[in-house]
């Protein structure tokens, strides 16, 4: 499912006019991303968690010379489905 599919499922689902969820969802997402820029979890009970992980600095190999290279720390965001998700999927 992508952005428009979801923004029409959502918009039948909720009774709704698909420009009023459009953006309802941008901001949703705008909101997930400025926490975590700036390093906090959003948490829906329920549904998961978004934060921010930290990967630390390592060596790996260039696949085409062999040659080792150094990949530098970075932060990656990440989700962490919830019980009550995890549950309905299964």
């Amino acid at each position: 499912m992508n952005k428009s599919e979801l923004v029409s499922d959502v918009a039948g689902k909720a009774g709704m006019t698909k420009k009023d969820v459009e953006k309802v969802l941008g901001a949703l997402f705008l909101s997930i991303e400025e926490a975590l820029k700036n390093e906090d979890k959003v948490q829906l009970v329920g549904f998961g968690t978004f934060e921010v992980r930290h990967r630390k600095a390592r060596t790996g190999r260039n696949p085409q010379t062999g040659e080792e290279i150094l990949i530098p720390a970075s932060r990656v965001p990440a989700f962490k489905a919830g019980k009550t998700l995890k549950e309905k999927v299964v």
